[in-house]
């Protein structure tokens, strides 16, 4: 005789079609890749300004290529590495050469005097 369990899993219902949802997201993911585009002489000027004015805890919009996708992200910077060419924004490290466009959205909070002598 079956047992109680047994026979309860034959009517468990189970998803059929998530094969073909997984492989429909995956198509779709890469019907939507771009390849990088070059920037033009303007838009690395300008891109080179907003980086020497950057400052960690400034508020950044950023435009920039990761993985055969145009992305774009808001957030705070909370590191600069110019020798190594990149900055995090938030937890994400976006390297200064898939970078688009940029604009500062807020300033760095400035510290009082008082602080900074604390420091």
């Amino acid at each position: 005789m079956m047992m109680r369990e047994e026979r309860a899993k034959q009517f468990m219902a189970f998803d059929a079609m998530k094969g073909l949802s997984e492989a429909l997201r995956d198509r779709e993911e890469r019907h939507s890749r771009v390849d990088r585009r070059e920037l033009t002489d303007e838009e690395k000027k300008d891109n080179n300004d907003v980086i020497a004015h950057a400052e960690k805890g400034m508020g950044m919009r950023i435009r920039y290529y990761r993985d055969f996708h145009e992305r774009e992200r808001s957030g705070i910077i909370t590191k600069i590495e110019a020798e190594k060419r990149y900055l995090m924004l938030d937890d994400e490290k976006i390297l200064f050469t898939d970078i688009y466009h940029m604009e500062i959205t807020e300033p760095a909070p400035r510290h009082s005097e008082e602080e900074d002598a604390r420091h």
